[in-house]
């Protein structure tokens, strides 16, 4: 295991990809819209954020909350530790349903940072979770992928890492994520050392651990302190990892084993109901978000019964159905209420907040997939959201990872990041030499303000065709996702990892070998 000092010293002398050296081809990335190489930082929002719920409002929900709290309950499934923990601690405890009195939730929640930082073994690359940060992490958890030659098939390790390196290379993908797709060609019961392993390797953004099983979030840790150090892990955050509830008002001994886990060891939980509106809560925004609130409560709470401190996010996974065929749906109106109103709770909590993406429920990147997630990235970025897993390659209602569509949605995400940057009152943005320059009656296209800014004035999307019919006809007549298809393989063709230490990597292979040496392969 190598030193704090020696690890910082290894990760900012490390290598970039093609692209990092300056000059002519990182100017042309950065006029569209970035490339390999031109990594942008967390988003620091400028932007004011959107309220859809006045005082009243937020002042009836948390009402409505407290008595769900205290009158209904939440249950802590197949858990005596946790059961034991919230007697401790003053709730009533009726077999496996605890209810808590009013203010009990809110009073441990104090402990628990609003702003923390999860660093990045290239210290360059950590990240602000909460405050005016926004950060983006790609999709996580599909078992399938639509690949660059139009199959759509199970995931495999190679997609893995496939994903990891094209969010390592995209500028405005700022966390390397979880589960970007399900390697299901490795067994269930060892896939995930894989996982984590590839997100060191081919990455030095921040990244998730896995929460599966209790023994494998131990798993992460241990790897994460092959990386950084025991000291620097047990008193700083490099894991962030996904605790969803089993909606409505469950947490069942998975996600509880997992919760626990990292939260001893000092490690972010994102507390995260996973709702379909009009079946696993109620039909209503109102409704919905009262039941939000609660499971977000009750489970985040409990990561300070476990260790005083440890950071957690405010989350909420938040969809509508067709209540004709009960299938999830997306970019609708509702759940971009909902995630107006949690936001503002997340706020009056003093929590980080996670929320949204590109979401869609189509099955190709069409214009479907387009708008479905522009709707929900939209008010992802309105709401103030600090944490966004889901921003790139989301794609069948999250049932698939879908290369194409990353590229696509990576590009909105670079102007999401040029939007949430504000209006540049600076006396350049200001541009009054440019408007005495040219007077009344001329044009701006020569003007010194013009070419001195020219290069960087505008977003450039590196997608979208904005030339002539005629340039269109001559260069193929590409749609969008084609040209997507080209800049994938591109990227995947130019890619060289970022320096990792060689005794960091076998340290980390020999855990990985020991490990998956100590028991038989399992497949469910």
């Amino acid at each position: 295991m190598s030193d704090n000092a020696a690890v910082e010293q290894e990760a900012s002398g490390g290598r970039r990809g093609r692209g990092a050296s300056g000059g002519a081809a990182a100017r042309r990335a950065a006029r569209a819209g970035g490339g390999p190489g031109t990594q942008l930082t967390y988003i620091k929002r400028k932007i004011n954020v959107y309220e859809v719920l006045d005082e009243e409002g937020l002042a009836l929900i948390e009402k409505n909350t407290d008595t769900v709290l205290e009158e209904i309950g939440i249950i802590f499934r197949d858990d005596a530790e946790a059961l034991a923990l919230w007697k401790e601690a003053g709730a009533d405890v009726k077999g496996e349903r605890v209810h808590f009195p009013k203010g009990l939730c809110r009073s441990l929640l104090k402990t628990a940072p609003s702003i923390y930082t999860q660093h990045a073994r290239n210290p360059e690359r950590s990240v602000q979770i909460g405050g005016n940060a926004t950060v983006f992490a790609p999709v996580y958890g599909p078992p399938f992928v639509r690949d660059l030659d139009g199959n759509r098939r199970y995931a495999t390790l190679e997609d893995f890492q496939n994903f990891v390196k094209l969010a390592y290379m995209a500028p405005s993908i700022h966390h390397s994520g979880g589960t970007v797709c399900e390697p299901v060609d490795v067994p269930v019961n060892k896939r995930h050392l894989d996982m984590v392993y590839s997100h060191i390797k081919y990455s030095d953004k921040p990244f998730m651990g896995s929460v599966t099983a209790p023994e494998r979030a131990e798993d992460t840790v241990d790897m994460a302190k092959i990386v950084f150090g025991d000291d620097f892990v047990e008193n700083n955050t490099v894991l962030t990892s996904l605790i969803n509830a089993n909606s409505p008002m469950v947490f069942d001994e998975t996600m509880l084993g997992a919760l626990k886990v990292y939260s001893r060891h000092n490690q972010a939980c994102i507390v995260t109901p996973f709702i379909l509106a009009g079946a696993m809560s109620p039909v209503t925004v109102a409704g919905t978000l009262t039941q939000v609130l609660a499971e977000v409560l009750a489970g985040a709470s409990f990561t300070q019964l476990i260790r005083p401190g440890a950071p957690v996010l405010f989350g909420t996974f938040a969809s509508s159905i067709s209540m004709q065929s009960g299938a999830p749906t997306f970019g609708t109106p509702e759940p971009s209420l909902v995630s107006y109103g949690a936001a503002q709770l997340a706020r009056r909590l003093g929590l980080p907040f996670r929320t949204g993406g590109s979401l869609c429920a189509s099955k190709v990147p069409d214009a479907q997939a387009a708008y479905e997630s522009a709707n929900t990235l939209n008010s992802t970025i309105l709401a103030g959201t600090n944490f966004v897993l889901h921003s790139a390659g989301w794609l069948e209602g999250g049932l698939a990872s879908c290369y194409e569509k990353f590229m696509m949605d990576i590009d909105q995400l670079g102007m999401t990041q040029k939007f949430s940057e504000g209006v540049d009152l600076s006396e350049n943005g200001q541009a009054m030499d440019a408007i005495r320059q040219v007077g009344p009656g001329s044009h701006y296209l020569g003007c010194d303000h013009t070419q001195a800014n020219f290069q960087t004035a505008f977003y450039r999307s590196n997608i979208a065709d904005n030339n002539s019919y005629e340039q269109w006809l001559a260069e193929g007549e590409k749609t969008a996702p084609q040209r997507a298809n080209e800049l994938a393989r591109r990227w995947l063709e130019s890619y060289e990892a970022p320096h990792l230490d060689p005794a960091i990597d076998e340290a980390l292979k020999d855990f990985i070998a020991r490990k998956k040496g100590s028991m038989p392969d399992a497949f469910t």
